[in-house]
């Protein structure tokens, strides 16, 4: 007989959540094969098993949240057949058992009944009722059930999420939805706060006319894609802007630690992406040294690891500097928020065509983008701000002089 343990993940990292488990009690294991998916603050990692056999027992149950550590399943010795799972065991063991109509015939037809649960007991639930009510939000302890053991099944929750998903509440009397926040958006709401207690951020706008990367990238992006197999986007001509206008201005890619000013001479840009869980902000390393392609190989990699949990903490670990283009989703102007511990974030926008001034007689319609700047007023002076942005801007507007600048 072994432990299975929570390995050691990364310093800040000292508890998880259990996403779900990949083996069930009775499944032969190989050494080095995994067994669950760990939701972290950051990632999700899959935990492997150290030594072959079989899995004996679950010591945690999804939505579990385990330090590092602790030990979470037992595998040993045996044959692979699924005994009764533990956590159907151990609520049926752990709760109240309604007791059963003697006889049937005499009773009415079933209607649905809440079962009250003792104070920090669980409702005896199938997982598949688990699994669906963690989706919607549904307290378990709130959904009735025919079941004459006081089970709650998967239909039953469907049914009750199928109801006004707004419930009064006893101490508003007003209908509410009460959601437990995810770990990874936990972790959020955290670092962002002490972002803004920590920090004396500033932001600086400025706006970007569109025209010639537009008109380059529609001549260059079949041949783009037909030699690099990969698009021609616009956030990799954002990405070598901002490191020429970081080269320039080095105080945007420090970092603070104590008294002192760490000044950062590579270049490992944060790209932000959104996914179902919060926002992800994964780190394009060394772009001072690689060109559009490489770089546009790198975000759609990394954009696609996001959005399957696939990221690894080393992806996230050790940026320099953030990019977050909000205009995805619509954004006209924003003021994006520092990613601890950087001390400057280069926010995109949405292309608008608007009425741009020529000369003094002419005016025309330009697609333009507003930028803005967040940075640390602490480090970062509004002179060294304002001229970061203006030289991003520049070299955006000429993208010919991005080229020799990269």
């Amino acid at each position: 007989m072994a432990e299975i343990k929570v390995p050691e993940l990364a310093e800040s990292i000292t508890e998880g959540t259990i996403a779900q488990w990949l083996k069930k009690p009775g499944d032969y294991v190989e050494k080095g094969e995994s067994i669950c998916e760990l939701e972290t603050d950051k990632v999700n990692v899959e935990i492997m098993a150290e030594e072959s056999g079989v899995l004996q027992q679950l010591l945690a149950n999804k939505g579990d949240t385990v330090a590092v550590g602790q030990a979470i399943a037992i595998i040993g010795e045996g044959t692979a057949s699924a005994p009764p799972a533990p956590e159907k065991a151990l609520q049926l063991a752990e709760e109240p058992k309604p007791a059963v109509p003697v006889d049937r015939a005499e009773q009415p037809a079933p209607q649905p009944v809440a079962v009250a649960q003792a104070p920090g007991q669980r409702p005896i639930a199938s997982p598949a009722a688990r699994k669906m009510a963690r989706e919607k939000g549904i307290d378990l302890t709130q959904v009735p059930t025919v079941d004459p053991l006081g089970r709650v099944r998967k239909q039953d929750v469907a049914s009750f999420a199928a109801q006004p998903a707004a419930v009064p509440t006893a101490e508003a009397g007003k209908p509410v939805i009460r959601e437990k926040m995810s770990r990874r958006r936990q972790t959020i709401a955290k670092r962002l706060l002490e972002v803004t207690q920590t920090t004396a951020m500033l932001t600086t706008f400025n706006e970007i006319d569109m025209s010639a990367v537009i008109d380059l990238r529609k001549r260059k992006k079949d041949k783009f894609f037909e030699e690099h197999d990969v698009r021609l986007g616009f956030m990799s001509f954002f990405v070598k802007a901002a490191v020429a206008a970081l080269k320039k201005y080095p105080y945007v890619n420090a970092e603070i630690q104590g008294d002192e000013i760490l000044l950062k001479k590579y270049y490992d840009i944060g790209v932000a992406v959104s996914t179902d869980e919060g926002l992800v902000v994964p780190v394009v390393r060394d772009c001072d040294r690689k060109n559009f392609a490489e770089i546009e190989r790198d975000i759609a990699e990394l954009a696609a690891k996001a959005r399957s949990n696939k990221l690894s903490l080393a992806d996230l670990q050790g940026g320099t500097f953030t990019i977050t283009n909000g205009g995805v989703f619509g954004s006209l102007l924003s003021t994006p928020l520092l990613n601890g511990p950087q001390v400057g974030i280069l926010g995109m926008h949405s292309i608008k065509l608007r009425p741009v001034a020529i000369d003094e007689e002419r005016i025309e319609n330009r697609p333009m983008m507003y930028v803005a700047l967040s940075y640390d007023h602490r480090i970062i002076d509004g002179k060294e701000a304002v001229g970061f942005l203006k030289t991003v801007k520049d070299l955006i507007e000429n993208p010919e002089d991005l080229l020799l600048e990269s």
